[in-house]
């Protein structure tokens, strides 16, 4: 690879990662799918769009609102078409069992370019720490109704389409 070409392919493997947060966060299967190779592995649930999309629908039903921060996203290039990174994130969850957590979480993936677009081969998720949040409790908080008010809870993933088909599954 060019110079040039390492940089626009450390580019698009960076917003793989942003895209992959994103969708988490909003819950939208269809994009986490598009996001792995059409025949990724995903444990128990098989390979493949369909195991990509049950494997989701499950991990995804155990928590309430997320939001993923993405920060330190090393990128190496195995050649022209496979690489491997290392990504931090910073984790905003509302954990059923455990009320309003933050963690501190390591990805190690593997990515391959499919059909001219970088994809997840392989996405590891290591937990360097989480801890709870006992008082205050920020998503029992009264509505913000923003602009009006600055402290309070938002309108975001609530009303996001995405969000919303995914929980009226349930």
């Amino acid at each position: 690879m060019n110079p040039i070409e390492r940089v626009v392919a450390t580019e698009e493997i960076r917003r793989l990662a942003y895209r992959y947060a994103d969708a988490l966060d909003r819950r939208d299967l269809d994009q986490l799918v598009s996001l792995y190779r059409p025949d990724a592995w995903f444990g128990p649930h098989g390979e493949g769009p369909e195991a990509c999309r049950a494997f989701f629908r499950e991990s995804l039903a155990e928590i309430g609102i997320s939001v993923l921060l993405v920060a330190n996203h090393l990128v190496e290039f195995d050649d022209a078409d496979n690489a491997t990174g290392t990504v931090w994130t910073h984790g905003f969850v509302d954990d059923h069992d455990d009320g309003f957590i933050q963690q501190l979480i390591k990805y190690d993936d593997r990515y391959v370019r499919v059909d001219g677009e970088w994809r997840f081969t392989r996405r590891r998720h290591f937990l360097w720490l989480g801890w709870k949040h006992d008082e205050p409790a920020p998503l029992v908080q009264a509505p913000a109704n923003w602009p009006e008010r600055q402290v309070g809870l938002g309108s975001i993933p609530y009303d996001d389409p995405a969000w919303q088909e995914f929980w009226a599954e349930r």
